[in-house]
This record gives C-alpha cells, sequence and structure tokens, in this order.
C-alpha cells in the first residue's frame, strides 16, 4: 500500500512540473503588450530588457528622464517608455490613456508593479508619520492606484497582473512603513486574485528575499537613519545611548560577512516574473532567493515568540531603556 501511495505522489508531482513548466510560444508572444512600473534600474530595468528580446511589446514606466534615456539604449526600438510617478494620480491617468490608445483592441497581457522604495528603517519610536506615509504611498497606494487604470485593458486580454512584494510582506523583517505597504500589497493581490478569476486573469506575487539593488543601499539608509537620530529628543538618545548606530553599523557588517548566502543575481527575480507572464499556469506566489526560502519565508510561518526571537538577536542593546 505504502508503495502505491508513493508512486501515486511521484505521477502527480511528475504531472505538476509539466504543468507548470507550459508556456507561451513565439507566436503567442507575438503582438501583446507588457507595462512595467519603477524601471529605471533594479528588477524593473533586468525585466523590461528581457521581456524586450522575448518580443514583447513592453512599454516601461520610469521616474525620470535619466532612466528611460538609458533603458533606450540598451532596448530595441519596439519598446517605449513613459515617465510615471505611481504617486501622482493625474501621471497615472495620462499613463493610463496613452496606454489605452497603444494596446487598442488588443489590451494589455501584462502588468508588472515593480515601483517601490524602502522608506526609512529606524526603529518606531524614532518615527514619524510622514516616515510611514512614503512607502505607504508608493508600495501600496501607488500600486494599487495603478492596478485599478490597468484592470479594464488586462481583462479585456485575459492577462497578468504581477506585483512585486518581498519576504518583508509576510515576516516583518524592518521597522518603519516598508514592511506595511508590501504585508498590504499582499492581501490586496489576494483579493484582486480571487475577484479577477471569473474573467480568466491570473495574479501572481514575486516574493524577493534580501537582494543587492539601489532599494538596499547601506549607505543611504544609513544616512537617513542618522539624519533622524541627530533630530530626535534627548531621552531617545539617553535610551538608546550614543553608541547605538555604530554598535548597529557594525552587527549589519558582521552579518554580511557570514557565511550565509548573499542574492547578487538579480536575474533569479526576473526568472519569476517571466514564469508568471509566460506560464499557462503560473504559481500564485514566487519566492526569489536562497534566504528567502531557507529563512525567510520558514520563519513566516513559525510561531510569533520563534519570529521574535530571531530577529531580536540581531539587535543592539539599548543602554537604559527606563532613561528619561
Amino acid at each position: 500500500m505504502f508503495y502505491y501511495g508513493l508512486l501515486w505522489m511521484i505521477i502527480c508531482y511528475l504531472w505538476w512540473k509539466w504543468r507548470v513548466g507550459e508556456t507561451l510560444n513565439d507566436m503567442a508572444i507575438a503582438g501583446k503588450y507588457v507595462f512595467i512600473t519603477g524601471c529605471d534600474s533594479g528588477f524593473g530595468k533586468m525585466t523590461a530588457r528581457t521581456l524586450d528580446k522575448k518580443g514583447f511589446h513592453v512599454i516601461a514606466g520610469c521616474l525620470t528622464e535619466k532612466g528611460a534615456e538609458e533603458l533606450k539604449a540598451e532596448t530595441s526600438q519596439h519598446l517605449q517608455t513613459v515617465l510615471l510617478n505611481v504617486t501622482d494620480p493625474e501621471n497615472v491617468r495620462s499613463v493610463t490613456d496613452y496606454i489605452k490608445k497603444e494596446v487598442g483592441e488588443k489590451g494589455l497581457w501584462g502588468l508588472i508593479n515593480n515601483a517601490g522604495i524602502i522608506g526609512a528603517t529606524a526603529p518606531t519610536d524614532w518615527l514619524n508619520i510622514e516616515h510611514f506615509r512614503a512607502p505607504i504611498e508608493v508600495n501600496l497606494i501607488g500600486l494599487i492606484n495603478v492596478t485599478l487604470h490597468m484592470l479594464p485593458l488586462v481583462k479585456k486580454a485575459k492577462g497578468r497582473i504581477i506585483n512585486v512584494t518581498s519576504v518583508g510582506g509576510v515576516v516583518a523583517i524592518c521597522a518603519g512603513g516598508y514592511c506595511p505597504s508590501k504585508y498590504g500589497a499582499e492581501a490586496f493581490s489576494d483579493s484582486l486574485r480571487q475577484d479577477m478569476k471569473p474573467f480568466g486573469v491570473k495574479v501572481s506575487c514575486i516574493q524577493p528575499g534580501l537582494f543587492k539593488t539601489g532599494l538596499s543601499d547601506r549607505v543611504k539608509v544609513m544616512k537617513e537613519k542618522l539624519d533622524i537620530w541627530n533630530k530626535l529628543p534627548s531621552d531617545i538618545h539617553k535610551q538608546y545611548g550614543e553608541n547605538y548606530l555604530k554598535e548597529g553599523k557594525v552587527l549589519k557588517k558582521l552579518i554580511d560577512n557570514k557565511s550565509f548566502p548573499k542574492n547578487d543575481d538579480l536575474s533569479v527575480v526576473v526568472k519569476c516574473i517571466e514564469h508568471a507572464l509566460m506560464s499557462k499556469h503560473p504559481k500564485i506566489r514566487y519566492t526569489a532567493g536562497l534566504d528567502a526560502k531557507v529563512l525567510w519565508i520558514p520563519l513566516a510561518v513559525m510561531p510569533s515568540f520563534l519570529q521574535d526571537f530571531v530577529l531580536m538577536k540581531n539587535k543592539v542593546k539599548l543602554a537604559d531603556p527606563n532613561a528619561g
């Protein structure tokens, strides 16, 4: 009986692998339009270049003229760029009108919501509401607004919506507005997937681990944290101690120098996006990066006290929590 069960499991696994491996052929790709946000650098830029080479009609949303020009110089004449600030409702409307005219009756096969920022990542009692507002406006409200505007075009094509979230959307890897924004994007993706299923639209989340991109520039992160520290009242300084930032910087360096695998290859994430866009049966969630697979995603399903133990081991000890 055991062997029959094992045989059945093997057959199911092989069927699943075959099903997931079915992708669109070159003929099916021809004429399909894809819109990507956040293409100035990182995942968005590499995704735009990759899909352009595949033969998709890529419309790349860039925040800056410089980003748009650099991308155009690296891609074919078929790729188009538009200037897009996802937090500007009027800009989103005008870009939607442009894309609507461009795709016509074909509709939009793929919407890839990639634009994002990390924002301030200091302890919560260092922050004000504006520190939270910035990443939530970009990573969540901006993502939702772009999706709502593009939805009729995606429904027309019975296409795909791919939201680049983060492991920070399943476990609180840092303080500040980044994780709340990514948790929200995960929840929005779930409700959107359920609502769009009757229309033949498939929705996927990409959950990258900690990759080396402009988003995670340590120099920029530490500078922002120092700026916040310098504006804090004296009682907070006493509680945390004047060496808090210095010790935190040393601790981060020690963690980085450990043998734990580093995510340097952005193509790992791009391959997940590519599969979600081209597979006949895309996954609901894609986990990208070894750290995500062996640490963050398993940690997300563990009890809260274990999550706290693991995450707080890498925090600097406060000088005097009772000071003030």
